[in-house]
């Protein structure tokens, strides 16, 4: 083949894949866009699913945080309640309460030394026919010592309300504002 022949070969396959890339883009369907592209719209619900911990053996702490987590979305988002719009599901995949012995010793770098409670979870919109509008995942951190005096009885449930606080009032600030 001539290299004229060839440059032009290049070119009708480089725009054909390009066409073709187009029109896969077109019949793509949409996929969940972060919470950024909801806009102001009023949600019509707000569930807490904390499946993943059930499963895990999460028990008492996991049935508490989906009680706290509940009451805590519903003050953050009152003023997004009320309309028609998505329901807000917020799925739990891990609870980790640290030991917390009142202090920050043990190893330091890499993973050790920290003692820090940690809520890792997704917020969904999901649609009236299921279809999930958006997602934001979310991980929250508290140090451990955010229930108050490690041997006070309460101190754990403390530390489950606390972390269901914090989780509830960052994913507000993930939502557009008005």
């Amino acid at each position: 083949m001539k290299p004229a022949a060839c440059r032009l070969s290049v070119r009708v396959i480089q725009r054909a894949a390009i066409a073709i890339a187009a029109l896969l883009a077109m019949a793509a369907p949409t996929l969940a866009q972060g919470l950024s592209s909801f806009g102001s719209s009023k949600l019509s619900a707000i569930r807490v699913d904390v499946e993943p911990l059930l499963a895990q053996g999460g028990g008492a702490p996991a049935e508490a945080l989906r009680g706290d987590l509940l009451n805590a979305l519903n003050q953050e988002f009152a003023d997004r309640l009320g309309g028609t719009g998505p329901v807000l599901v917020v799925r739990i995949k891990s609870l980790s309460l640290r030991p917390y012995t009142g202090s920050e010793g043990g190893r330091s770098g890499f993973g050790g030394g920290s003692q820090s409670d940690y809520l890792d979870g997704e917020a969904l919109l999901v649609g009236r026919r299921g279809e999930v509008l958006a997602r934001h995942p979310q991980l929250s951190a508290l140090p451990s010592s955010s229930g108050g005096a490690w041997y006070d009885m309460d101190s754990e449930r403390r530390r489950v309300a606390a972390i269901a606080r914090h989780y509830a009032g960052w994913l507000r600030r993930a939502f557009p504002s008005n």
